[in-house]
């Protein structure tokens, strides 16, 4: 019998989503999309050429890439996926590693991203326009409506 030919990523991605039904695939892509974002904005601040980000660097990118994404709508957008704690990126990115569409290190761990904000405190937020006269434009910017106590 021949060897089987070693699954695709699109087949290891189908797999995630058929063993694990929690998250929508459109999450997914998003993290995708917030790791890029942190390595362009998050990581390239340390000065390492190590792309490796640890899990309260992704949580940071996926905070920060949502506002700017969704704005006031982040958090209505992401809890729309299925994701409503820090700890769901974390399953995600181990779902992705088990099927070796992420890396990892020896000391990255599910509990990096336990508890680490609450989503709707960090994406309930207050448009702030400001105009710029040379370009002619508004333009929005965010902030948190509430702090932590």
């Amino acid at each position: 019998m021949p060897p089987t030919a070693p699954m695709t990523a699109a087949e290891k991605f189908r797999q995630i989503l058929k063993t694990d039904q929690r998250y929508d695939p459109e999450a997914y892509n998003f993290l995708y999309e917030a790791l890029d974002f942190t390595l362009k904005h998050v990581v390239s601040h340390r000065g390492q050429s190590n792309q490796h980000v640890t899990g309260q660097e992704l949580l940071e990118g996926v905070r920060r890439y949502g506002i700017e994404q969704f704005g006031c709508l982040a958090w209505e957008v992401i809890k729309n996926w299925g994701v409503i704690r820090t700890d769901d990126i974390g399953e995600m990115v181990f779902n992705l590693v088990s099927q070796d569409l992420m890396g990892k290190q020896n000391t990255d761990s599910k509990d990096d991203f336990r508890d680490v904000y609450d989503f709707e405190e960090v994406f309930d937020l207050k448009p702030v326009l400001s105009y710029s006269t040379d370009r002619r434009e508004w333009r929005a910017s965010y902030i948190t409506r509430r702090q932590k106590a």
